[in-house]
């Protein structure tokens, strides 16, 4: 996501709840997303975990958990 200029903030803000996006920008709450959405593209990577082959929940779980230490440790 891309901040917005300041005019359009200042045109959001005087359309009030009619503006659509809110007018602030929220750096925290932008670099937590960001974090999260790596951390899916990283498990994503792997191929088991990707496309599902696993059959039930508790073996997808722990392929899951399987993946996020190997990530954890290779940092």
């Amino acid at each position: 996501m891309i901040p917005q200029p300041a005019d359009q903030a200042a045109n959001r803000k005087r359309l009030g709840r009619l503006g659509g996006r809110p007018p602030a920008f929220d750096r925290e709450a932008y670099k937590q997303r960001n974090t999260v959405e790596r951390c899916i593209n990283k498990l994503k990577q792997w191929r088991g975990l990707a496309t599902r082959y696993d059959k039930t929940a508790t073996i997808y779980l722990a392929g899951l958990h399987l993946a996020a230490i190997f990530i954890w440790s290779a940092r």
